[in-house]
């Protein structure tokens, strides 16, 4: 009997130091990185996106779901599940191909951003992107900022959420930076100016990362880094690692420095992630997985 109790206490103390864990990241900043294949890593000249490898844990085996294009991946990202449960199939699915296999109170597959709203409707959320597509695979009532722009150069977007984070300080960001893919799509991946190109996305982390110091509130966030597919030749779409295979970066208090995943990761399972972080009840309908093993 004493064993038994001693078990259960055990375990009552474990539920507690998770709550305590939790309650100590009041905002978690999500970037996307449109076309970032993690092939190109080791061979990038990232600063920025490495020190936050060397500081946090990360992953290059992270995988996209099929097929290996936008919307299909961003929605499985955001939604926590994939195409035949939230029902985006294509690279620009605008609605559902295939009937949802559930709805909210926003008529769409329940997402991430719909989650904190219901449950913690005190939280403020934003989220700045690039691609019109991105419009459609979240829930925009659900989400107090929302700022888009498909004409602005790469920078506007970094500028604009860092200015967001030092000035509003939401709880959850997401930012999607829409290069490398048009230079994978225009010149080719594995190509000089697809690692050019790359510099200047760490730039851009740098700016975002430097706005989450500057808002005060680096002791409370935890960012990750992610992307939707990476490419081959000038395309994606397809089975290839190098259009399967993302990074996957998490970074912040709690966080484990210096260690690779080695859990098999799968785009929704960042949704589940921020979820397990702000400690909201998921639904039964996702099939993604919190990455708890990157927590220290």
């Amino acid at each position: 009997m004493k064993k038994i109790i001693l078990f259960f206490l055990l375990c009552t103390v474990g539920v507690l130091q998770l709550k305590s864990q939790v309650k100590k990241i009041r905002h978690v900043v999500l970037i996307g990185i449109d076309g970032f294949g993690a092939y190109a890593v080791p061979d990038a000249d990232m600063p920025v996106l490495k020190q936050l490898m060397s500081t946090g844990s990360w992953s290059l085996k992270a995988r996209s779901v099929l097929p290996s294009s936008s919307a299909v991946n961003w929605a499985s990202m955001l939604m926590g599940a994939g195409p035949t449960l939230h029902g985006y199939t294509e690279w620009d699915s605008k609605a559902p191909e295939i009937p949802s296999a559930t709805t909210n109170e926003y008529n769409v597959f329940p997402g991430i951003f719909g989650l904190l709203k219901q449950q913690k409707p005190q939280y403020k959320s934003a989220v700045i992107y690039n691609w019109g597509g991105i419009g459609y695979l979240f829930e925009k009532k659900a989400v107090d900022i929302v700022i888009h722009d498909e004409e602005a150069g790469g920078d506007f977007f970094a500028d604009t959420a860092a200015s967001v984070i030092k000035k509003e300080k939401p709880n959850l960001t997401f930012i999607h930076l829409s290069e490398p893919d048009g230079v994978g799509h225009n010149i080719g991946h594995r190509t000089p100016e697809y690692y050019e190109e790359l510099k200047r996305v760490d730039r851009r982390i740098g700016t975002i990362v430097q706005s989450v110091k500057d808002a005060g509130i680096e002791n409370e966030t935890i960012i990750i880094i992610s992307a939707d597919h990476g490419g081959k030749g000038k395309g994606h779409g397809g089975k290839s690692p190098d259009e399967v295979l993302i990074p996957w970066i998490i970074n912040g208090p709690k966080v484990q420095s210096g260690n690779e995943i080695t859990d098999v990761i799968i785009t929704y399972d960042t949704a589940a992630t921020l979820a397990y972080i702000f400690g909201l009840k998921v639904p039964q309908a996702w099939r993604g997985k919190p990455v708890v093993s990157v927590f220290r």
